[in-house]
C-alpha cells in the first residue's frame, strides 16, 4: 500500500529521545509538598480469621504518622467496582482492607503511613497480625467441586460465573457420524503482567475544598477519575487525575485496584498527600494475575480432514477478588474460538471459580487461550491423522472468495487475509526446506521442530465505554498544533503515531505538534489503551479532527490569497495556491488572523482554530489477523528448548508507522514466548505463591530469544484510515507456535504437549514419561 507523507513511514518514535536519556516522568520520580509515604501490611495466609492486629510498636516507630486498618478506612469507601463497565454480575463484597478474615496471600490488612518510605517499610515489619488459618480453596475445579469450603462466605458457592452449553442440537450427531474425532485437554500456566514499572499512586485530598488530586500509573486515567469520585461519594469535577510516562501495564493498570483505593482513602482520612509505590515482590504476589485456564477441545472431521464441528469446555480460575467484576474472559473466548477456520457447528460451555489466590485481571490478549488451545489442537489432529499441519490448516482456512464470512458464533470477517498470511509465513521460513532439514537432523540425533499458529484478533472493540474516542486539536496563535487525547499511552507510541496522522491530514509539520494525554481536566474523555483500540478508534478521531481543522485553514487561506478552496494545498505548515507556490501563507499567519485579526477572516466565520471529533467505528469488532511460525531445537538429554527462528506474517490493515508495528509485534511475541517456556505463577496447596522475585518468576531476556522477523500484508479495514488493531496479536499467536514447535520436535518420541510451562524440567519429564 502506498505510504503518505507521514502515514506509513518508519518515523523514529518522538518519545525515545527523552526516555532513553532518563528524562521520563514516572510516579516514583514525583512528589508534592507535605507528602507522606505508605507501605502495606499484607496477609501471609491464604484463608483465615484475623484474631488481632497489634500496631502499637509500629505507631511508636520514628517517622510514623499512623497505621490504618479496616476500622478506619473501610467505612469511608463507597462503590469500589470498575466505574466504566458497570455492575454486571453479583460480585463478592469488595473491601478496602481485610476485615475479619483474609482470602489470599498478599491481601492488604493495614497501611503504614510515615514521613519517609524507609520509615514506612521498617514500621510495617513491626505490625503483628494474628491469623487463625483455615484450609484454603486452591484450583478452579477443586473450588467448583467444593461447596463446604467457601472463598467468600457471603456467597453460596465458589462459582464466579457460568456459561451454559451452547451446543447446537445436531452437534452430537455430527460427532457420532464423523470419520475422525479427536479430544484433548490443554492447560495454561498462571501468569502475571510484570510491567517494568509496578503500580503506584500519589493521592492528595484537600480538606474543606473536598477535592482529590491523583497522579497515577494507569492505562486509563478517566476510569480512575470516575472510579475515585464514586469511591469518595463526590462529583466527578471534584477529582483531577493525571498520568505521566507509564512503564508498561498490559492490562494490569486498566482498572483501579483496591491498593490504590486504600491510598486515596488514607489521604482523605489524614488530609495529607500520600505516595505508594509497590516493589517487585509486592507486584508479583499482590497485583493481579491471569491465564489460569483449562480447555477441553473435541473436534470432528470428515475423511478429507475438513472440520465438521467442535465442542469446547472451559474452566477458569479468577482468584479471590478479580478486577473488573468476575473478570472472566469466557464471553470473548467463546466468540472467537473458531478463529480463521470453517467450523460449521460449534458448542461452548464455561465455568469460572473463585479461589484463595490473587484475583484475575486482563492481561494482553485476555482471551488468548482460545487461540492457544485451538492451534495446539490443529497440530494434535494433524499428527493423529498423519497429515502435515500446514496442509490441514490450508484445507480448513477461510479463503478470500468466501468473504464476507460469518462464523458459527456470528462474527463477520470482511477485510482479512487468512490464507495469505499463512502462506506468506510458510514461504518466509521456506517450509519445505525446513522439513528436509528436520529429517536430516533426526538422522543425526537432533530434534528440530516447527510450530504454526494462526489467529484472528478482534480489535477496536466498539462497545460500552470502549466504543468511542475523542481527539481535540488546537492551532495556537504561533501556528503550533496541540493534540489532546484522553487515552493513556503505556508504550503504544501514541505521541508519534497520532502526530503522524494529524500532520498527514492537517498539513502541518510533525515538529510543530505537541501531544497531550492523561490529564482528566484538560483532555476529552477516553477509555484508555486496551483492546487494541488506539489506532482504530483514536486514529479515526484524529483524522476527523484534522480534516475539520484543515478545511477551516483552507477556507481562510483561500479568502486571503483570493483563490478557490480546491486550489489550496497545505503542506509543512504552509498553505499555497496549487501551481503558484509563491502565493502562500503560513499556519502562524493564519492563526494570527483567527485569534487577533478576526476582521480578516471570511465573512461569518467563527474565530479561532480548534476542532474536536469523537469517532465510533462502524463495526463492534475490527478484525486483524496473523500467522506465527516458530522453529526450535530440543536437547532431549536436558529438556532445554532453544528457539532458532520466529516469523510473523501480520495484517493490521494500513500501518501508520511500520517500525512501531514491528515493535509492538516483537514485544507481544516475547510475552507469549515467556508464558510458554518460563513464566509460572504457581501456588502450593496452602495457597502460598511460589514466585516472589524474578529469580523464581522467570521472564525472557534477550539472550534466550531468537530474531523476530515481521512481514506484512496490508488489507485496509472499513474504519476511518483503514487501520486495524494489533497491540495484543503478538501475545495471542506466540504461545501455540512455541508449544507446537516443541511438540513437533519431540513427536518421534511420542511426547504429547498440552500443558505449560515447558521449561527444561517439564520437558525432560515429558520425554522420560514417553520413554517409559
Amino acid at each position: 500500500m502506498n505510504a503518505g507523507r507521514f502515514v506509513g513511514q518508519r518515523i523514529l518514535r518522538r518519545e525515545d529521545r527523552r526516555l532513553t536519556a532518563g528524562r521520563g516522568t514516572y510516579i516514583a520520580n514525583m512528589g508534592v509538598p507535605g507528602m507522606l509515604h505508605a507501605r502495606f501490611v499484607r496477609s501471609s495466609v491464604a484463608r483465615g480469621v484475623i484474631r488481632t492486629i497489634d500496631a502499637e510498636a509500629a505507631k511508636a516507630h520514628p517517622g510514623v504518622v499512623d497505621v490504618l486498618t479496616a476500622a478506619e478506612l473501610n467505612r469511608l469507601a463507597g462503590p469500589m467496582f470498575a466505574a466504566l463497565i458497570g455492575d454486571q454480575v453479583p460480585y463478592p463484597p469488595l473491601r478496602a482492607l481485610a476485615d475479619g478474615d483474609v482470602r489470599y496471600v498478599g491481601e492488604p490488612i493495614a497501611v503504614v503511613v510515615a514521613d519517609s518510605p524507609y520509615a514506612a517499610w521498617d514500621a510495617a515489619d513491626l505490625v503483628e497480625v494474628d491469623i487463625d488459618p483455615k484450609k484454603p480453596v486452591i484450583g478452579a475445579q477443586a473450588a467448583l467441586d467444593n461447596s463446604s469450603e467457601l472463598v467468600h462466605p457471603e456467597r453460596d458457592s465458589n462459582e464466579a460465573q457460568s456459561m451454559p452449553s451452547t451446543d447446537p442440537p445436531d452437534l452430537d450427531a455430527v460427532f457420532e457420524s464423523a470419520a475422525h474425532v479427536v479430544t484433548r485437554t490443554f492447560t495454561q500456566s498462571r501468569a502475571t503482567n510484570a510491567p517494568m514499572e509496578p503500580r503506584g499512586i500519589i493521592a492528595s485530598w484537600t480538606p474543606f475544598a473536598d477535592t482529590l488530586d491523583a497522579w497515577v500509573s494507569s492505562q486509563n486515567p478517566h476510569e480512575y477519575h470516575v472510579h475515585f469520585a464514586n469511591l469518595l461519594g463526590i462529583a466527578n469535577h471534584q477529582v483531577h487525575v493525571r498520568m505521566g510516562d507509564i512503564g508498561g501495564g498490559f492490562g494490569q493498570k486498566m482498572m483501579v485496584t483496591r491498593d490504590e483505593d486504600c491510598i486515596v482513602l488514607a489521604s482523605r482520612y489524614l488530609g495529607r498527600p500520600i505516595k505508594w509505590i509497590e516493589d517487585r515482590s509486592e507486584n508479583l504476589i499482590a497485583a493481579n494475575q491471569a491465564r489460569a485456564e483449562v480447555l477441553e477441545v473435541s473436534m470432528a472431521l470428515d475423511d478429507q480432514a475438513r472440520i465438521l464441528g467442535c465442542r469446547v469446555r472451559h474452566v477458569e480460575d479468577v482468584g479471590a477478588y478479580a478486577v473488573g467484576g468476575h473478570s472472566s474472559a469466557s464471553g470473548n473466548l467463546a466468540r472467537f474460538f473458531p478463529g480463521p477456520y470453517r467450523i460449521p457447528l460449534y458448542g461452548f460451555a464455561s465455568r469460572s471459580a473463585y479461589t484463595n489466590t490473587v484475583g484475575r485481571a486482563a492481561y494482553r490478549g485476555p482471551w488468548l487461550s482460545e487461540t492457544t488451545a485451538r492451534e495446539q489442537m490443529i497440530d494434535h489432529v494433524a499428527r493423529e491423522l498423519g497429515i502435515d499441519p500446514l496442509e490441514l490448516r490450508r484445507r480448513n482456512t477461510v479463503i478470500a472468495d468466501e468473504l464476507p464470512y460469518t462464523t458459527a458464533t456470528g462474527m463477520v470477517y470482511e477485510n482479512v487475509s487468512l490464507l495469505e498470511c499463512l502462506d506468506q509465513a510458510a514461504e518466509t521460513v521456506d517450509y519445505d526446506e525446513f522439513r528436509q532439514r528436520q529429517r536430516d537432523a533426526r538422522q543425526e540425533g537432533r530434534y528440530l521442530g516447527l510450530g504454526i499458529s494462526s489467529y484472528v484478533e478482534p480489535s477496536g472493540m466498539a462497545w460500552a465505554s470502549l466504543a468511542t474516542e475523542q481527539i481535540s486539536l488546537r492551532i495556537d496563535p504561533g501556528g503550533k498544533v496541540r493534540i489532546f487525547m484522553g487515552s493513556g499511552d503505556h508504550g503504544q507510541s501514541l505521541a508519534t503515531t497520532m502526530s503522524q496522522l494529524v500532520a498527514e491530514h492537517l498539513g502541518c509539520a510533525m515538529d510543530d505538534i505537541e501531544f497531550m494525554q492523561g490529564d482528566t481536566a484538560a483532555t476529552p474523555f477516553g477509555a484508555g489503551t486496551g483492546g487494541s483500540r488506539s489506532a482504530v478508534i483514536g486514529g479515526g478521531a484524529g483524522i476527523g479532527a484534522a480534516r475539520q481543522l484543515h478545511d477551516k485553514v483552507v477556507e481562510i487561506a483561500a479568502h486571503h490569497l483570493e483563490a478557490a478552496p480546491p486550489d489550496i494545498e497545505v503542506s509543512d505548515g504552509v498553505a499555497s495556491v496549487v501551481g503558484t507556490p509563491a502565493r502562500q501563507i503560513t499556519l502562524a499567519e493564519i492563526a494570527g488572523m483567527a485569534y487577533r485579526s478576526t476582521d480578516l477572516l471570511p465573512p461569518g466565520m467563527e474565530p479561532g482554530l480548534e476542532a474536536s471529533h469523537r469517532y465510533q467505528p462502524p463495526n463492534v469488532f475490527t478484525f486483524s489477523n496473523a500467522t506465527h511460525i516458530c522453529i526450535c531445537e530440543v536437547d532431549i538429554e536436558t529438556g532445554l528448548v532453544s528457539l532458532d527462528r520466529f516469523v510473523v506474517s501480520e495484517d493490521c490493515g494500513r500501518m501508520i508507522n511500520p517500525m512501531v508495528v514491528d515493535g509492538q509485534i516483537a514485544g507481544g511475541v516475547v510475552q507469549g514466548i515467556g508464558g510458554v517456556l518460563w513464566e509460572n505463577m504457581a501456588y502450593d496447596d496452602q495457597g502460598s505463591p511460589l514466585a516472589s522475585t524474578f529469580m523464581d518468576y522467570l521472564i525472557p531476556s534477550a539472550p534466550e530469544l531468537p530474531p523476530i522477523e515481521c512481514c506484512h500484508i496490508e488489507t485496509p479495514s472499513n474504519t476511518e484510515g483503514g487501520f486495524k488493531g494489533m497491540g495484543e496479536g503478538g501475545t495471542i499467536g506466540a504461545p501455540a507456535a512455541v508449544a507446537n514447535a516443541v511438540a513437533d520436535a519431540l513427536a518421534p518420541l511420542g511426547v504429547q504437549v498440552d500443558t505449560f510451562p515447558l521449561g527444561p524440567r517439564e520437558v525432560f519429564e515429558l520425554i522420560r514419561s514417553a520413554r517409559q
